[in-house]
């Protein structure tokens, strides 16, 4: 007798419909299963025959024929134990073939029958929907994430002795309907907030602008400055998740396993930062069976490198792309893979090795140390970072200030207006943010009077800016212009976004 289940595959971040089918017939005892599988899904015909004898299903010794199509792509994961297990018993005629039209099965199977949670089932339930499925039954622990799909059905499937009874009795299968919750419309709560923050004004200032414009940013400050507790903080100043990109985010974080328990979905920007001993693979995504790497954990929120030089230099090289195309793609012997990389790149570093140039009165590296040690940067990904900006040290009357700093809501509301106002400038045209604007565009929408024209040809000059320097000063200055609701580029915006660039002539020199 022969049977179908449908289930589902994961290919990067997005799922595909999986049709497991099986066959019980005469011939010699046996199960086999095919369809290009890995070695964790060929186990499954242990785990499923050993489920299926604790369970009470006693069955006779048969030829059983398990095929997971499409059959040349490659199947991981554990998650085809159940929908393999609900074929092989309804190919045997324990269960209702009729109840099995557009439904499928994802979850793990235990020796004894009960159903263990999967990775990735929110972009399999996602696939399955789209796939024309209607309803789909689950392990209690990802039942969260099934009901965050909106249009699927989604069924508690505790084990599968209470599977088999339930679809052989459907009048008492309870269905619950997946949906967005009213609770993503409220703002995120953080346990941090940049009114902690004491003095650093132009620190906040120069976060409040990269972040307004989607900027890539990097502090240079001596060790103790605040650096990394103003990186922590930005998340707190983004705008909040809409819908598409709380999907976005949770499909990675799904595939990895790190959706946070308490909720199906990501409701707060990511902010990731990894340590600077990280690997290429894992700091880009990849291994034998392609997974994300940090760059895609960070998609729509901050990838913070701390002790930028001390990263390495092969890794940060393969930032440069993901920068530019806000995606990666990995490819190996068993297929390519596309990830998102839409973060915004925030890094910090010392001056030097000892971290105070060039205070000489307390830094004691040579010149060629200094050199060696800003020469770990390169000019193709320092090209990359719109705002450089420098952290003073901290006085001890900023310490002892009993004001508190400006609130992150209060920073957030004029970042959300002038995202609004760059969202209504280059709607329809795939550009998102002012970091991402090219030649054409700055063309465009950063048009300046004669005046503030002649003015940023002596600073051209005098700076000597080279051609990509003299767009990144209009790209910064155009945001500048719409955090103050400008609609032209002024000569102070001009000015303040010539400040944020003239800093790595003070550090690195010669045209950049």
């Amino acid at each position: 007798m022969f049977s179908r289940v449908y289930s589902g595959g994961l290919m990067g971040i997005d799922g595909y419909l999986v049709q497991v089918e099986a066959d019980v017939s005469d011939g010699l005892p046996g199960f086999s299963m095919v369809g290009y599988l890995a070695s964790e899904v060929r186990e499954a015909e242990q785990r499923v025959r050993t489920a299926m004898k604790n369970s009470g299903f006693q069955l006779g010794a048969r030829k059983v024929t398990v095929n997971l199509s499409p059959a040349n792509v490659r199947k991981e994961g554990t998650a085809y134990d159940l929908p393999v297990a609900v074929a092989v018993l309804a190919a045997y005629g324990v269960v209702d073939s009729a109840q099995l039209e557009e439904t499928a099965f994802i979850g793990e199977l235990g020796l004894d029958g009960v159903c263990k949670p999967a990775r990735g089932v929110l972009p399999l339930v996602l696939a399955l929907r789209d796939a024309g499925i209607r309803r789909c039954f689950l392990p209690p622990e990802n039942v969260a994430e099934g009901l965050a799909v909106s249009g699927m059905r989604i069924v508690k499937a505790e084990n599968l002795k209470q599977l088999a009874y339930l679809l052989a009795h459907p009048d008492e299968i309870v269905e619950e309907r997946g949906g967005g919750s009213s609770e993503e419309s409220r703002s995120p709560e953080y346990d941090v907030d940049f009114g902690e923050i004491q003095g650093q004004l132009l620190v906040r200032r120069a976060t409040e602008v990269a972040v307004a414009g989607m900027h890539n940013l990097l502090y240079i400050g001596p060790p103790g400055s605040g650096k990394s507790m103003i990186a922590r903080r930005i998340p707190t100043i983004m705008p909040t998740l809409d819908r598409e990109e709380q999907l976005e985010i949770s499909k990675v974080y799904s595939i990895c396993g790190m959706l946070p328990a308490e909720s199906a979905l990501m409701k707060i920007r990511p902010y990731r930062s990894p340590h600077h001993t990280i690997s290429s693979q894992a700091l880009v995504g990849g291994g034998t069976i392609p997974r994300p790497g940090e760059i895609s954990l960070a998609s729509r929120g901050v990838l913070f490198l701390d002790e930028l030089p001390e990263f390495q230099k092969g890794s940060l090289e393969m930032l440069r792309q993901p920068m530019e195309e806000h995606r990666i793609t990995v490819s190996r012997l068993h297929g390519s893979c596309d990830f998102p990389a839409h973060f915004m790149l925030v890094a910090a570093m010392n001056p030097c090795p000892c971290g105070y140039f060039p205070d000489r009165n307390r830094c004691s590296c040579t010149e060629w140390q200094v050199k060696r040690y800003l020469g770990k940067i390169s000019s193709p990904l320092l090209d990359r970072i719109d705002v450089c900006v420098e952290a003073a040290p901290v006085t001890y009357q900023d310490l002892k200030c009993s004001s508190t700093g400006e609130s992150s809501s209060a920073i957030r509301s004029r970042v959300e207006q002038a995202r609004d106002i760059q969202r209504k400038r280059f709607e329809g045209t795939g550009i998102y943010f002012n970091g991402e604007m090219g030649g054409s565009e700055i063309r465009e929408y950063c048009s300046l009077s004669q005046e503030d024209d002649a003015f940023l040809q002596r600073a051209f000059q005098n700076l000597k800016l080279s051609a990509r320097g003299c767009h990144r000063v209009l790209r910064v200055a155009r945001t500048i212009a719409d955090l103050d609701g400008a609609e032209q580029i002024q000569k102070k915006h001009l000015c303040e976004a010539i400040g944020y660039r003239s800093l790595e002539g003070k550090y690195w020199g010669g045209e950049r």
